[in-house]
Parts: C-alpha cells; sequence; structure tokens
C-alpha cells in the first residue's frame, strides 16, 4: 500500500501535464485556424507543448520505471478529461472555416 500512495504524486502531475498538453493543443488548433500564419501556431505550440510536457516527464519519472508509468496514465487520463469537456453537442458544432461543414 505505501508502494502505491508513493506513485499518487507520480499520477497527479501527469494528469496535470495531460491537462496542459491537450489543453494547449486545442487552444492552440483555435487559434491557428483563425490566424493569417497557422504554421507559426501549430510549430510553436507543438515545440512549447512537447518541451515543458518532456521535461516534466523526466523530472517526474527520475530512474524509477514505476513513477514513469504513473505519470503516463495520468497523462492518458487527462487526453479524455479534457476531450470530454471541450465536446460540443453534435447539433451545435460550429466550423472554424467558412464553407466547411460538420455535417454528416
Amino acid at each position: 500500500m505505501a508502494d502505491f500512495l508513493s506513485l499518487v504524486p507520480a499520477l497527479l502531475a501527469g494528469g496535470l501535464l495531460g491537462g496542459f498538453f491537450f489543453g494547449g493543443l486545442w487552444w492552440t488548433v483555435r487559434r491557428g485556424l483563425a490566424s493569417q500564419s497557422p504554421a507559426r501556431w501549430f510549430l510553436g505550440g507543438m515545440m512549447l507543448r512537447m518541451s515543458i510536457t518532456l521535461a516534466g516527464f523526466y523530472y517526474v519519472g527520475g530512474e524509477d520505471w514505476r513513477r514513469w508509468l504513473s505519470c503516463l496514465i495520468g497523462f492518458v487520463l487527462a487526453r479524455h478529461l479534457v476531450k470530454r469537456l471541450i465536446r460540443t453537442p453534435a447539433g451545435k458544432q460550429k466550423s472554424p472555416i467558412p464553407g466547411i461543414s460538420y455535417a454528416p
């Protein structure tokens, strides 16, 4: 039980890193699609998100594979949470690009 409790901070840190990464991805895509230079948004956002996330994984994981795994599980759980939070109802989706529809 004590081993499991020592992995909880890594799980929470992975969740925070995942929330930052996937929330930042959502924000970058929305800003990039409305921008005159989307390549700058996408490339800059990717570099920033990846560097902070990888540094966080290295810091949290250290040399213990269990902390790495716990951090990864938190990261994946955060992905599902962010995906659920940013979802819009099917009838209310609006395309950020004029002329493109989400209708099936």
